[in-house]
């Protein structure tokens, strides 16, 4: 099959000069044979021309060089339509391509791009919003509307702008419904997470996998803000078991359990995020996976990390 890539380059993601990149995957892809074109990512996130241009230039695959919120934005647009996606990781966190197992160097990730296979990839929808990776509502997403106003990105600039809100940090009322109950909390914050990952390695929801058409719930409830690093750090390790509802009350401090569709009463509106990218929050959500959403370009036989 002959193949034809289009690659998006963000020009403002990450830390890594483009001008660089850019030559890398030219050589690269010539080396490979196989023809493409280079276009900038779009600041307002609208990428519906892609649907056209795939359709009626027989596109094979759309290479993301960029971070999550730009996949999510991609993908969004190009749900239904016959491609393959590529991650080339160049954003802040890359939670979704590490989850995936793509390097982080772009001439290893390259490798991915020209021979990994395609694999069905899950996704979800908070409300009307789309998402391929992970959305939170709390505390970590009054970070992301935070750390989205700092002209400096990276990993350094994202721990600075976490723990000066960590003193900050207050914790939320929410009512979650689930099928096997209704649980009424207080939690710093509530991660759904389709991918295992914060981005930058931190695996939020150990047990979360890309394809099982299940979505990873992580409520961290109100506790000790002293006892509240460690218990995060509990999770991140994978020492916590998956749990049920009906556990809630004898866990103390994080409940982990998984499901295909929830819904979340927000009566304070505390902040969302979707794919670390600050989002517009609600009172309500309906939160429901999307079974093989994509077709993600992947390493190895695509089986999570």
């Amino acid at each position: 099959m002959d193949r034809k890539i289009i690659y998006l380059i963000n020009p403002i993601s990450g830390t890594k000069k483009k001008a660089h990149v850019k030559a890398l995957i030219s050589r690269k892809t010539k080396e490979a044979g196989i023809d493409f074109e280079m276009l900038s990512t779009k600041a307002d996130g609208d990428y519906d021309f892609l649907r056209r241009r795939v359709k009626d230039e027989h596109i094979s695959d759309v290479v993301i060089c960029g971070g999550d919120g730009t996949v999510n934005a991609v993908v969004k647009a190009l749900r239904g339509v016959r491609v393959r996606v590529g991650i080339l990781p160049m954003g802040s966190g890359n939670g979704l391509a590490f989850a995936a197992r793509i390097p982080k160097q772009t001439g290893r990730a390259l490798d991915v791009i020209f021979k990994g296979m395609a694999y069905g990839t899950d996704a979800f929808y908070i409300n009307d919003d789309f998402s391929c990776m992970l959305c939170g509502i709390g505390f970590d997403a009054l970070v992301a509307h935070e750390f989205a106003r700092k002209k400096k990105r990276g990993l350094q600039t994202y721990i600075k702008v976490s723990t000066i809100h960590f003193f900050k940090a207050k914790p939320y009322p929410f009512e979650i419904k689930l099928n096997d109950g209704v649980l009424k909390t207080e939690a710093f914050f509530i991660s759904v997470a389709n991918s295992n990952q914060f981005g930058n390695h931190f695996t939020i929801a150990p047990k979360a996998s890309l394809n099982d058409g299940l979505l990873d719930i992580v409520i961290v409830k109100k506790m000790n803000k002293l006892l509240l690093p460690f218990s995060v750090l509990h999770q991140l390790s994978g020492i916590n078991a998956l749990q049920s509802a009906s556990a809630y009350a004898k866990n103390k401090n994080i409940l982990y359990l998984q499901t295909d569709r929830f819904s979340i009463r927000n009566p304070e509106n505390a902040p969302l995020h979707i794919d670390g990218d600050p989002k517009e929050t609600s009172a309500e959500f309906d939160i429901r996976v999307i079974k093989n959403c994509f077709q993600l370009l992947r390493p190895g036989n695509g089986v999570d990390s």
